[in-house]
């Protein structure tokens, strides 16, 4: 189980910028180090547990990159066109019979190995066929043209994969084409997730008239499965200290994380602080980031923790930025953060400097084929809305003041984000 000392949060002072949390946590945790044999079809999303060195070279052998003519490139015509006599035909799958002999052609399909002795493959558009047996190559083709040699993609015994990479669909065709069934992975993390508050109850309950249908815990659950994790959802803990210590130490017990939503503030009815206080260590971080300053970070019983505010948007946020990366270090691959794409703003927009911020926003044309992003027209940590019918965040740097219309932006689309 992925455990971290009592000491790595030993951290106080002023709010803490989002990279600076972010890396102070993420470079104190340890992966998972179980791992487990899986087959290829169940790898996708998995993080590779070794090194992958490849077995056979790819190609495994020279073959042709296109349908044409095989020749020898000492017999490559100089100045003017030459006929050859076509003196036999390969196609993908077999093999040749016997080496070329000088000044003849072979008939060769993509993919077909190479005929012994020929090294230059002239496309079957660029030449003409008599009607004798015979085909009229032209100059000025350079030897080894459209020839695929062995090894030239990946030589035998080079690292092919290595470990602690996300495995992703193309990783996945590659393991085939070097003729593995079976990867060895890290196992999944397993996460504990529990929403806390009096206010909120399970979609499927009575709700009462001062209450809220609990939409947080499906979200960060949603979220941490396509980070491939094996979560356990432990419902809502009501505001009670005892409570909550009592679930915080049985979850810890059994999980590599665990990870709250809602009273992690500093208000009299905020009681995970004091909860986790009582049987573990925490600091809480507050961080320059909107939305979602109050995010609560801790170890119980060598256990991470962190609590996300309750506002569903700041909570999909500071998952987005705090919790991913942790869970990818916890899994043993590392955060490639993703780069925003510049578009043009088509809304003003004011901040404080020292703080990160998040614009929800939508892409759109402009006239003259711009992309523009333009601004959720309600504020609001609140608005489930404004993270359905928006395309992305607009990052602010902790920098920048103010966006006026025309101005360049760092667009980040949802589809990169979870």
């Amino acid at each position: 189980m992925a455990q971290l000392s009592d000491d790595c949060f030993a951290f106080g002072g002023p709010m803490m910028s989002v990279d600076e949390a972010v890396a102070i946590i993420a470079a104190r945790v340890h992966a998972v180090a179980e791992s487990e044999e899986v087959s290829l079809v169940e790898a996708d999303g998995r993080v590779l547990a070794s090194d992958i060195k490849a077995p056979l070279a790819l190609p495994p052998f020279t073959n042709s990159a296109v349908d044409g003519y095989a020749v020898r490139s000492a017999d490559l015509p100089r100045d003017t066109a030459q006929r050859f006599t076509i003196a036999g035909r390969v196609q993908a799958g077999s093999q040749a019979v016997e080496a070329i002999s000088p000044g003849k052609a072979v008939r060769i399909f993509t993919g077909a190995p190479m005929p012994a002795g020929a090294d230059t493959v002239f496309m079957q558009e660029d030449v003409q066929v008599d009607q004798s047996g015979g085909v009229v190559l032209p100059p000025g083709l350079k030897a080894g043209a459209n020839v695929r040699p062995a090894g030239e993609d990946i030589p035998e015994g080079h690292i092919a994969l290595r470990a602690g990479q996300l495995l992703r669909p193309q990783d996945i065709a590659l393991m085939a084409a070097l003729g593995l069934t079976r990867v060895e992975v890290r196992r999944r993390l397993r996460v504990a997730v529990f929403s806390t508050g009096n206010e909120v109850v399970s979609p499927g309950s009575p709700r009462g008239a001062a209450q809220l249908f609990d939409s947080n815990r499906f979200m960060m659950t949603a979220m941490l499965k396509r980070l491939g994790c094996d979560v356990s959802d432990l419902g809502i803990l009501k505001d009670d200290r005892a409570s909550l210590a009592s679930g915080l130490k049985d979850a810890a017990a059994h999980h590599d994380l665990t990870l709250t939503s809602g009273g992690v503030s500093t208000g009299e009815e905020d009681h995970v602080k004091a909860a986790v206080e009582s049987v573990g260590t925490l600091v809480l971080w507050r961080m320059a980031i909107k939305p979602g300053r109050p995010v609560a970070m801790g170890i119980v019983d060598g256990t991470p923790l962190i609590g996300l505010p309750g506002n569903p948007v700041a909570s999909f946020v500071t998952f987005t930025y705090v919790v991913r990366p942790v869970v990818l270090a916890l899994a043993g691959t590392v955060q490639r953060n993703p780069v925003p794409m510049p578009v043009r703003a088509a809304f003003n927009y004011t901040k404080k400097a020292g703080r990160r911020e998040y614009v929800r926003v939508s892409l759109r044309r402009s006239g003259e084929g711009v992309l523009e992003a333009t601004k959720f027209p309600r504020e609001g940590a609140g608005l489930l809305s404004s993270l359905v019918d928006t395309d992305g965040l607009v990052e602010l740097s902790e920098e920048t003041t103010s966006v006026k219309p025309g101005q360049v932006v760092g667009f980040l689309d949802y589809s990169h984000l979870i």
